[in-house]
């Protein structure tokens, strides 16, 4: 049975998905390999020249930014306006809105899979994910409010990021403690951490409805803007025990994908840095690996069963990715889509 043909099981056609965010790399992926599936995309996006409104056959439609108080009511009428299935959050700003819109669009038939408003809270803001995974003993950098900076001990190497961040934007690596002070001010709602040194991973990961997990390995060779450009699949049970302790810690639900490195400093071997609660950008692999990481996704997303069995995949499997032009052409094409907002 094809991976098509799992996805559709019992339903006699392809779904009508909305995807946010395709502008991004793990939308843009995500409506594709929809689209692969037999499912038919409702692509959205703020920005009317993200690449993905313009991938053949997606319904396209700009909204207001994930930040404008517009943005949930206006998700919720394009979801009756083309009469979606379902929606799939591609990028972190959408989930705060998504999550307050929720009942709502069950209640006009669209299907969201993501874990509780305390649990996605716990993945977005970095000083929270800390403090949970602390309590729940899985290794993780140190951290420190900018309230904090001196009980840095002596010595420790460093890094500054915006405690809401993502797409690696405003990270910087101070030398000194007194670097780090300055780069607070600077940097948008701060969070000081430990930088931490190894082989850097992510696990893309499936949590069905009974909270068993799945996940697939890959190394992350070459990072470029906090997307892996080159990556290599393997297994390692130290890291999947990690990896699987955090999605419990944090109560995972539906897709996310764990990030961490493989370190020979310090008492643990492995060390978890985020979790996203979204698919990640180089999903991908996971899938050219032999996992049917979306089609499984959409089964559990509609109420079937999760096939765990084929989320299977093999070592050694590589990705890599490189900037494209997809097209150019008239701003008439923009204008329409913006009319349609």
């Amino acid at each position: 049975m094809t991976s098509t043909d799992t996805t559709a099981a019992g339903t006699g056609e392809g779904r009508r998905i909305v995807v946010t965010g395709v502008g991004a790399n793990p939308g843009f992926d995500l409506a594709r390999s929809l689209q692969n599936l037999g499912h038919h995309v409702i692509a959205t996006d703020a920005q009317p020249l993200a690449p993905g409104l313009l991938l053949p056959d997606v319904t396209a439609r700009v909204t207001p930014r994930a930040d404008d108080p517009r943005y949930s009511a206006a998700l919720l009428q394009l979801c009756r306006n083309t009469d979606a299935d379902a929606l799939i959050v591609g990028i972190e700003p959408d989930l705060p809105p998504v999550l307050r819109a929720r009942r709502a669009l069950a209640a006009a038939g669209v299907r969201v899979w993501l874990p509780t408003a305390e649990a996605v809270h716990s993945c977005l803001d970095k000083a929270a994910f800390h403090r949970v995974l602390t309590d729940c003993e899985v290794p993780t950098p140190r951290s420190w409010l900018p309230d904090q900076l001196d009980q840095i001990p002596d010595g420790t190497e460093l890094v500054v990021k915006p405690r809401g961040g993502h797409g690696a934007q405003h990270v910087h690596f101070p030398a000194t403690a007194e670097q780090a002070r300055v780069l607070c001010e600077l940097v948008p709602d701060p969070l000081v951490q430990e930088r931490v040194h190894g082989e850097e991973f992510t696990a893309d990961c499936l949590v069905d409805r009974a909270g068993r997990a799945s996940l697939v390995l890959r190394r992350r060779s070459l990072v470029k803007a906090g997307l892996a450009a080159v990556a290599v699949t393997f297994h390692d049970e130290r890291v999947a025990e990690q990896v699987r302790r955090t999605l419990a810690a944090v109560g995972a639900a539906g897709l996310s994908c764990v990030q961490g490195f493989i370190t020979d400093r310090g008492p643990a071997p492995v060390v978890i840095t985020e979790v996203n609660v979204r698919v990640a950008g180089g999903f991908a692999l996971a899938e050219a690996a032999g996992a049917d990481l979306i089609g499984q996704a959409v089964n559990g997303l509609f109420g079937q069963a999760v096939d765990h069995d084929r989320l299977a995949y093999r070592d050694d499997v590589f990705l890599t990715k490189y900037t494209e032009t997809l097209t150019a052409g008239d701003a008439s094409t923009l204008r329409a889509l913006q009319e349609q907002q």
